[in-house]
């Protein structure tokens, strides 16, 4: 006779019991993902006053990126609750996504630090155009750019996810492989 399995308990946490945060990290860690920067260019502080300082660029780095549909084109991103992007991106509907080569790992390292310097000094020695329907930063030699419109933000847990009509899409190096995470580290294919 075949049993069926019970609703599983959850803990105050949120967790299935006997599921810890530690356990749930090292059973995802097993789960190889593309890396991407993601940016956007913050509004000027004062949009009516040409002397007003411009916004800043923002970036950040993400593993939780994938492709949601084809028609229309959509992308989904997932950006931890309350950091600077997802504030910025709750305001800014305009992103952009440089999908980085294995030879830009020390770019993924410097925008996933925490407790890092201004994104301003980030992107400083950093070669990018600016995309020209987001105005964000396109990062020089990644394998594929992508400058989005936010279509929908959903609460998920510690986590927004937020899925962006893909406005542009540019495969400007065709050279080299991709850059990985895998087991906490950045990785290359082979």
């Amino acid at each position: 006779m075949l049993k069926t399995a019970s609703p599983t308990a959850l803990t105050a946490s949120g967790h299935a019991e006997g599921v810890s945060n530690d356990e749930f990290r090292a059973a995802m860690s097993r789960l190889a993902a593309g890396v991407v920067l993601v940016t956007a260019q913050e509004p000027p502080l004062d949009p009516d006053d040409p002397d007003a300082p411009g916004g800043e660029d923002v970036g950040m780095t993400a593993t939780a990126f994938l492709s949601v549909s084809l028609d229309p084109p959509l992308v989904l991103v997932s950006l931890r609750e309350g950091s600077r992007m997802d504030d910025l991106l709750a305001e800014q509907p305009l992103w952009a996504v440089s999908v980085l080569a294995e030879s830009q790992r020390h770019v993924a390292g410097r925008f996933a630090m925490k407790g890092r310097i201004s994104d301003r000094l980030l992107f400083e020695d950093i070669p990018y155009v600016r995309g020209e329907v987001s105005g964000a930063p396109l990062v020089g030699g990644a394998l594929a750019t992508l400058e989005c419109r936010t279509e929908q933000r959903v609460p998920a847990g510690d986590h927004t996810l937020v899925i962006g009509r893909v406005l542009t899409a540019r495969v400007p190096s065709a050279e080299g492989g991709p850059l990985l995470y895998f087991r906490g580290r950045y990785r290359q294919v082979g």
